[in-house]
C-alpha cells in the first residue's frame, strides 16, 4: 500500500508578549511535524510579560531548527526598531507605555540607557528582530500582525497598517481575496468570520495563548 504524502499544515500563533511558559505549553500541544508543516508567529513577542529574552531564545531556536518557520513583526517590535533606527525621544514614552521595562528586566537591565543602541540584545535576538516580515501569504491565506488597508495591493501597504490597524479592518467585511489571519486585537475567544480569523486571546492578561491549525480551522490553547 502506497502512503500518500502528508498535506502541509500551518499553525499560526498569536501574541506571546514574553509569556514563555504559555508558548512552551502551546507548542507541546500542537500536532506539528517540522518536516512538512509550518509555524507562523504573528508578532508581539516582547514587552509586558516576564520573559521576553526566553521567548526570543525559543523562537531563534525554532527558526534555526527549521527555516520554514515564519515570524512576523508586531507593533511592539516595530516601535522598538524605529526607536533604534531614529533615536527619536518622542517614541520613548510610547515604549514605556508598552512595558518595555519588562523586556529590559528579562535581560537583566534596569535602566533605559542602552535601549536605543539595543546593545543588551544577543546578536541572534537582534538578527531575529531585523528579519521579521511584515506579512506572509499562501495561495489561500494572508498572515499579518494587525490588519490591512482595503484598497491597496500587499506590496504597497504601509508598515503601520500591517502592525497597527484595528477597528476599521476588523469591522470591515471586505473580501481580501484570501482569508486574513491576524493578532494584535484581543478577543476572549478567537474571532472567525468569512474573511478573517483573529487569534490574539490576551495571553498576557490572564487568558490563553492561541494557535489555529489551517486549513482545518482547529484551535489550540495554553
Amino acid at each position: 500500500m502506497v502512503m500518500k504524502p502528508r498535506t502541509e499544515k500551518i499553525f499560526a500563533i498569536g501574541d506571546i508578549h514574553g509569556c514563555l511558559d504559555k508558548l512552551q505549553n502551546l507548542l507541546a500541544r500542537l500536532p506539528y511535524d517540522s518536516t512538512c508543516d509550518r509555524l507562523v508567529f504573528l508578532g508581539d513577542y516582547i514587552n509586558r510579560g516576564p520573559d521576553t529574552a526566553g521567548v526570543l531564545d525559543r523562537l531563534v531556536e525554532l527558526k534555526n531548527q527549521n527555516p520554514r518557520v515564519v515570524a512576523l513583526m508586531g507593533n511592539h517590535e516595530y516601535l522598538l526598531l524605529e526607536y533604534h533606527r531614529t533615536g527619536d525621544p518622542a517614541l520613548l514614552p510610547y515604549l514605556r507605555k508598552m512595558s518595555i521595562d519588562a523586556t529590559l528586566k528579562s535581560y537583566g537591565i534596569h535602566t533605559a540607557f542602552s535601549l536605543q543602541s539595543l546593545n543588551f540584545l544577543p546578536e541572534s535576538h537582534l538578527a531575529f528582530l531585523y528579519n521579521l516580515r511584515l506579512y506572509w501569504e499562501t495561495d489561500e491565506y494572508i498572515f499579518v500582525h494587525a490588519g490591512m488597508e482595503a484598497d491597496l495591493p500587499l506590496p504597497e501597504q504601509d508598515a503601520t497598517s500591517f502592525c497597527e490597524a484595528r477597528d476599521s479592518f476588523i469591522s470591515s467585511d471586505r473580501d481580501f481575496g484570501k482569508k486574513v489571519i491576524f493578532g494584535h486585537t484581543e478577543f476572549e475567544m478567537p474571532l472567525v468570520t468569512a474573511t478573517k480569523i483573529g487569534i490574539d486571546t490576551g495571553a498576557i492578561h490572564g487568558n490563553f495563548l492561541t494557535a489555529v491549525e489551517l486549513p482545518g480551522n482547529t484551535f489550540y490553547h495554553a
